[in-house]
């Protein structure tokens, strides 16, 4: 499981002031979504929904991309072009300061420590009651996640922080201030200038976006002895790779996470042996290998092992 197979972080990027790749997904991004708000009556409604979702799943993936340093060396510069909240109800500030504690990859997939973990303590488990561990248990299938999950994501992320505004931390009621502000000027722009329903919006972005996001980290994490172990690979899926900016192939990112999105795919061909071996071989073909797995079967027992 030893990643010296693989090049240093320093010899696979070069030193570029600005990535104009990114610089141009990101006006694709953000081009797209006033288009679409602009002219949505012009367009069948399948066709609104389904763009909408890619592009509020799109733009999360952007932000993955410019926490991650990207596309300049100015980070003040990255979080202004990620920190617009298309999806509304998650702020850019927290997101990135929950994803960067998730790449303390010794702690993968531990529900104290990670906090992109869907698993569960035993006494969180226990406290749940009969329907919460239903739906968690639902929430282990690939149907369940993308139909309930993004629902239970957002409620579950909503009341935690309701819980720790209400406690009076001053610096989450400062980013949560800022952020409703970001929240008024979307809705403002989609609702009042655009003349959408906000139940479009809500349903066809918003909810849809969760969903596409919810299936690219599905299988992304499972527990294992060594943490190395933890972080698989989906295949073969250019659609998809492109909506989630190659983060499937998720054990090179978490490898060497500064690695651009555009320059991934190529870095994984030439180094696929050493990763597979790094993971311990944890790898699916495409997210239909993922779906004939598990779409009515649990990926996992959400009681976390360790905390069982």
């Amino acid at each position: 499981m030893s990643t010296d197979t693989l090049p240093p972080q320093s010899t696979l990027t070069a030193v570029r002031k600005v990535e104009w790749q990114t610089v141009a997904l990101a006006g694709t991004i953000y081009g797209g979504f006033l288009g679409l708000t602009w002219f949505w009556q012009s367009l069948p409604l399948v066709v609104v929904i389904g763009l909408g979702g890619w592009l509020i799943a799109w733009h999360g993936s952007l932000q993955h991309e410019v926490i991650h340093g990207h596309p300049t060396r100015n980070q003040r510069i990255n979080d202004a072009i990620g920190w617009l909240p298309l999806s509304l109800w998650l702020p850019y500030a927290i997101y990135r300061e929950g994803h960067l504690v998730h790449h303390q990859d010794e702690h993968l997939t531990d529900p104290i420590e990670d906090p992109e973990s869907s698993y569960f303590t035993r006494a969180a488990w226990e406290g749940m009651g009969s329907v919460g561990r239903r739906l968690a248990e639902w929430n282990t299938t690939l149907l369940g996640r993308l139909t309930l999950g993004p629902l239970v994501m957002i409620f579950s992320f909503l009341a935690q922080e309701f819980i720790i505004v209400r406690r009076g931390d001053r610096v989450r009621m400062r980013i949560w201030l800022v952020h409703s502000i970001g929240v008024s000027a979307v809705l403002a722009w989609v609702v009042l200038v655009c003349a959408m329903p906000l139940w479009l919006f809500l349903v066809g972005f918003v909810y849809v976006g969760a969903a596409l996001t919810r299936l690219r980290s599905y299988a992304e994490h499972r527990f294992a002895g060594h943490h190395y172990e933890r972080t698989a690979i989906v295949e073969a899926t250019p659609l998809f790779g492109l909506l989630f900016l190659y983060n499937n192939l998720h054990v090179l990112h978490h490898q060497r996470p500064g690695v651009p999105w555009y320059q991934i795919p190529a870095l994984y061909r030439r180094h696929r042996t050493a990763l597979l071996a790094i993971n311990g071989g944890l790898v699916y073909r495409g997210y239909r290998d993922v779906a004939r797995r598990f779409l009515l079967k649990p990926h996992d027992d959400p009681r976390h092992p360790l905390h069982s």
